[in-house]
């Protein structure tokens, strides 16, 4: 059973609208399942993305003390500045306020674990700095590092989760929509222009932020996989790459669509052709059980079998969630399967150098048969 299952009620999925007390306590007991697993004894949480999984804090300052033992143990710590927003936030954890919060945390620790009990920490989020510091105050405890524990917890998403990202994709679906139907599409205007534009128009959609810097890559620049936008201006003929992404209750969306300005060549549509049969093949392999690398070469063997394998550079996905780049990684290199109910991106792309290229990008959640889509704007070439 997924977690998307196992958090699924009968009134159906529900958008994350304040502190979900229910929630936060089920994914905390899933990860004391894997406490266990990793015979620790407490966790310490550092990272502000899995603190507001685990939790639903949102400020900036914060740690998360997870006890083995169950919820009466744990504690919440953050500093003065949230005192009254933890009590809203974090309604249902002994809360300390004290700062720095990690090494109050391992203090806590220290205090109220037996000796030799081994406490994990965050290593990947963690510098040597305050490893020492923390190695300094923990007299008692053992720490042992215990990277990725919360992050693989968050690859597979529970229905609150699910909801967010499609709302998150709502609002970019429609700031396209609106950016088309308002002709900002056009020759005369510049990158930064229209990058400009279409984030605003997320914003009146009800996005907290860009996902992430958008992308405007017009003419040759479409050929630039990660191209920042400029003062070029956009000109007839030109494709057009747009990749962009809203975030709605801290979730993030990733969408990708190439449109033409004027008439496309016979060359545009070929090339736009062969990028939106490998999504569609990306896509149909993203099944539950699938290895991840296998899922890069469904598409990936599309491109190549045209003879344009070296042009696609870069890898067929990514999870999405609380950060737009999260586990699991959908390339040639990639470890693992996917599960039902994680978020993952299908995007292709073929880039020439000097022309233009195109990338056609979709959120999805894995589901038994076919994924559903969340960003459902036209995958047709649209002309401008």
């Amino acid at each position: 059973m997924g977690v998307c299952d196992a958090l699924s009620t009968t009134e159906g999925p529900r958008p994350y609208t304040g502190p979900v007390p229910e929630i936060h306590a089920k994914r905390r007991r899933a990860l004391r399942e894997r406490l266990q697993s990793a015979e620790l004894d407490a966790l310490l949480v550092t990272d502000l993305r899995n603190i507001r999984y685990l939790t639903g804090f949102t400020g900036s300052n914060a740690a998360l003390l997870v006890h083995g033992d169950g919820d009466e143990r744990s504690v919440f710590c953050t500093d003065g500045r949230y005192t009254a927003q933890s009590e809203a936030e974090v309604p249902d954890l002994r809360r300390l306020i004290e700062r720095p919060s990690a090494l109050a945390l391992v203090r806590e620790a220290d205090s109220q674990l037996s000796r030799g009990a081994v406490v994990g920490f965050e290593s990947q989020h963690v510098s040597v700095e305050e490893h020492d510091t923390f190695a300094d105050a923990a007299e008692t405890v053992v720490l042992r590092r215990a990277p990725g524990l919360v992050e693989r917890l968050r690859e597979v998403k529970d229905d609150v989760e699910i909801e967010a990202l499609r709302a998150a994709c709502t609002a970019a679906d429609r700031a396209l929509a609106d950016l088309l139907d308002s002709g900002g599409l056009r020759p005369g205007r510049t990158e930064r222009e229209v990058a400009r534009d279409l984030e605003n128009r997320m914003a009146e959609y009800g996005s907290e932020e860009p996902a992430f810097r958008t992308i405007v890559a017009a003419g040759a620049h479409s050929a630039v996989p990660h191209h920042r936008p400029t003062d070029a201006v956009l000109a007839a003929g030109d494709f057009v790459k747009l990749d962009f992404g809203a975030v709605v209750n801290g979730y993030h969306s990733d969408m990708t669509r190439t449109i033409v300005l004027g008439e496309p060549a016979q060359w545009q549509r070929e090339l736009y052709a062969l990028v939106a049969a490998a999504q569609e093949a990306g896509i149909q392999a993203a099944r539950p059980g699938r290895e991840v690398a296998s899922v890069d070469a469904a598409a990936r063997s599309v491109i190549a079998e045209a003879g344009y394998g070296e042009q696609f550079s870069h890898g067929l996905g990514h999870g999405v969630g609380l950060d737009v780049h999260e586990a699991p990684r959908l390339a040639a290199v990639g470890v693992g399967t996917l599960s039902t109910c994680m978020a993952v991106t299908v995007e292709p792309g073929v880039y020439l150098a000097g022309r233009g290229g195109v990338r056609i990008e979709d959120t999805l959640v894995v589901r038994e048969g076919t994924p559903e889509i969340l960003t459902l704007s036209t995958k047709e070439l649209v002309v401008a």
